[in-house]
């Protein structure tokens, strides 16, 4: 069973925003194959069996700095190894509408992974990190603004692309993915 959670906040003020990349992914692929949500552990949730894996999609609804606690509970709750979870989040650290694979690490300042790692006290966390590049300005105000028309298009294209890694995770490990879709320059 693996689990694979994008992060967002909840609500429509939310819609759209550079930090709601994670919900964007999940949405899309949710959409895409007909999946319903259902809400456990105040969160959104759906399962979808890929090749005889079970795989759960989350889209906590704990807001991004306590995203862990929902995380927490669907690992506890279905006895989900660490290393079967995948999480999906915007990085100011990469170009709009580009992303990359990791495999584990830092949080890099995102409080929404940061919150996950303390959580699950682990930075061994698979991860899929959607650019939404970097601003000179505050960086909170900038994350929880809408993306620009330009950008939401940059970001609905790789969306497909987040859709294959998602299904890819059910039946390859994290290095695998990211020698299938981390670009080599």
């Amino acid at each position: 069973m693996k689990l694979i959670v994008g992060l967002g906040n909840p609500g429509k003020n939310y819609e759209n925003t550079r930090h709601n990349c994670g919900f964007k992914a999940i949405d899309y692929y949710v959409t895409n194959n007909n999946l319903k949500y259902k809400n456990k552990f105040n969160s959104e949730y759906c399962e979808q069996n890929i090749e005889n894996e079970k795989i759960i999609l989350v889209k906590p609804n704990t807001y991004m700095n306590n995203s862990g606690d929902a995380v927490v509970k669907f690992v506890k709750y279905f006895n989900i190894d660490i290393s079967n979870i995948l999480i999906i989040y915007d990085d100011v650290d990469f170009e709009v509408g580009t992303f990359k694979i990791k495999a584990n690490g830092s949080s890099g300042g995102h409080n929404g992974i940061n919150d996950i790692i303390n959580k699950l006290k682990s930075k061994k966390i698979s991860r899929v990190r959607i650019g939404i590049s970097k601003n000179k300005n505050d960086l909170v105000d900038y994350v929880l603004e809408k993306f620009s028309h330009e950008d939401n298009k940059k970001i609905d294209s790789i969306l497909p692309k987040i859709s294959c890694i998602i299904e890819d995770f059910a039946k390859y490990d994290i290095n695998k993915l990211m020698e299938k879709y981390n670009s080599k320059k």
